[in-house]
C-alpha cells in the first residue's frame, strides 16, 4: 500500500523569494514560510510559537511565485515533504528538509488567486543564473 506525504501551511513569507534557472532551464524558486500558533502555556500566559519551512516550487508555479510573492505576504502552501543530502566543505553530511509545492495561494486580499504546476503565466523577462537539477 501506498503511503501518504501531503503538507499544508498558511504563513507569512519570511524572505522574498529566490528564483533561478537549472542547467536544462527548468525554473525553481525558494523561499521561506514562517507558521505560527498561539497557546496557553501551563501558568496561562498566552504565548506564541513559530516553525520555519523551507519551501521549493519549480516550472510555471516558481515563476508566478517569483513574480507575485514578497517578504511578508500571506500564502498558503500545499505539496509534500522531501529532504536531500549534500557534502559540505568540510566533509560533513548536510540535510535540509523542504516542502516541494504543487499549490500556493496568495492569502492577501490584492492577490488572492490559487496557482498550480499546471496554470499558464506571462513571459519572463530575464533569466537568472543557472542552479544545479533538483530531483523533481
Amino acid at each position: 500500500m501506498a503511503g501518504l506525504n501531503k503538507v499544508m501551511l498558511i504563513g507569512n513569507l519570511g524572505t522574498d523569494p529566490e528564483m533561478r534557472y537549472t542547467a536544462n532551464g527548468n525554473a525553481v524558486t525558494t523561499f521561506r514560510l514562517a507558521c505560527s500558533r498561539n497557546f496557553a502555556g501551563p501558568d496561562g500566559e498566552r504565548r506564541e510559537e513559530t516553525e520555519w519551512f523551507s519551501v521549493v516550487t519549480w516550472n510555471k508555479l516558481a515563476e508566478t511565485c517569483s513574480q507575485f510573492l514578497q517578504k511578508g505576504r500571506r500564502a498558503y502552501v500545499e505539496g509534500r515533504l522531501q529532504t536531500r543530502s549534500w557534502d559540505g566543505p568540510d566533509g560533513q553530511r548536510r540535510y535540509r528538509t523542504e516542502v516541494i509545492a504543487n499549490t500556493v495561494l496568495f492569502l492577501d486580499r490584492a492577490q488572492a488567486a490559487p496557482l498550480t504546476d499546471e496554470q499558464p503565466l506571462p513571459e519572463h523577462e530575464e533569466a537568472p543564473a543557472p542552479v544545479p537539477e533538483h530531483s523533481e
